[in-house]
This record gives C-alpha cells, structure tokens and sequence, in this order.
C-alpha cells in the first residue's frame, strides 16, 4: 500500500481564517483589549501552545487559568477552522485507489487533533502525527517517521510528502526519502532543494498521486 502524507495547516484545512476568528471570539468571550488581541494575533500566528498561555498570562497578570484560555481556544479553532469538500472527496478517492493516508504537522496535539476530528478528516485518515507528540517538529525526519508509523507502516520509497512550507514539508520530507509536492503559497527560498511537484491546490496533489499510483 501506498503512503500519502499531508501536512494540515495551510494545506488540508484553513488555519489562518479559522486562527483570526479563534483569537476575536476569545478576546471577546473574556472583554479583553485591543492590547491581549494584537499580542495573540502576534504570538500564535505561526504556532501555539499551552505554555503561550502561560506567557499570556504572566505578561498581563490575568486571573484566568492558562489551562482554561487554552482549553477555550483549542474549542474556538475547531469550531472555526474548516476543510474543503472538494478536499475531503479528493482524500476519498485517494483511499480508495488504495493508498494508505497520513497527517504529519507542527503544533500541540490537542488542538491539531481538534481540527482533524472537527472538519471530517479523521475518517479519512489513517493516521496523524503531531510535533507536540514527541517534541520534535519538521522537518525533522523522526516526525514523518511516527506519522508512518501511525498509520501502521514504515517510509518507503516511492512515498509521498504534500505540504505549503518549502523547509518544513518539502526540504522535510525530501530528507525522509520522500517524494514531495509543494503547494504554492509561500515564496520558494533560493538554494534550497527542489519539489518534485509544485501545485497550487493540494485537490491538483491528490490528482498528481493517482495518476503515479503504480510508479
């Protein structure tokens, strides 16, 4: 069987959208200023974690537990963040041709998890693996390792990484012997190793992945 895997945010589902919303309804919830919402909009823009609300916290000596704000945030993002139909069809047909699917990402597990199961992904994969699941994010080798291992293989040659971020998710997954396809967005950085594909949806990626099913 053949193994696909994706990277989430920016890729399979909207991050972005799904963060600005997040952040207005947290900001709301608990009448915080201008001043909390411009240092979240900064602080997570990229990433976020339990312990930025520890930060959080500690910066503008609020009462809130950090646990409670995370907890709440983690709810807001899966209620907000969304995936395509046409993505989720794209994914269904990739299994069904017989490929094994798998999720590889940097964040915390709760709130990745939260998105996956939230936008119907989660009966679409076979499994997912999280840098906040062993503390090492791409594009270290071992995070597509364990997203191999979760979906109960190994890499293999011929296996495929699909993701937004030139270093992370296609320098990445090159260095993990996997073929891989970038989904434009991001500027390419000059001098770093060429995708073997480049794309401007991931639906373009599944396309690409059927029709070298048998390479």
């Amino acid at each position: 069987m053949r193994l696909a895997l994706f990277d989430l945010d920016g890729t399979l589902v909207d991050r972005s959208a799904a963060f600005a919303d997040a952040v207005t309804d947290l900001v709301h919830d608990h009448a915080y200023g201008p001043e909390i919402e411009r240092w979240l909009r900064t602080e997570l823009a990229d990433t976020a974690g339990r312990e930025d609300f520890v930060r959080l916290r500690d910066v503008f000596g609020l009462d809130e537990d950090p646990g409670h704000l995370w907890r709440v945030y983690v709810d807001r993002m899966a209620s907000a963040v969304t995936c395509r139909p046409a993505v989720l069809d794209s994914l269904a047909r990739l299994r069904e041709a017989g490929w094994s699917i798998g999720v590889a990402t940097n964040g915390a597990s709760d709130v990745q998890r939260a998105k996956v199961r939230a936008t119907g992904l989660a009966e679409l994969i076979d499994g997912i693996a999280a840098s906040g699941d062993i503390d090492v994010r791409k594009p270290d080798p071992r995070l597509f390792e364990l997203a191999a291992a979760r979906c109960g293989t190994q890499l293999t040659a011929g296996d495929w990484m699909t993701g937004d971020n030139p270093e992370t998710d296609i320098a990445g997954g090159t260095a993990a012997g996997l073929r891989a396809i970038w989904v434009r967005g991001r500027p390419w950085p000059e001098g770093l190793t060429a995708r073997h594909h480049a794309v401007d949806d991931v639906t373009e990626a599944v396309d690409h992945l059927l029709a070298h099913s048998l390479e």
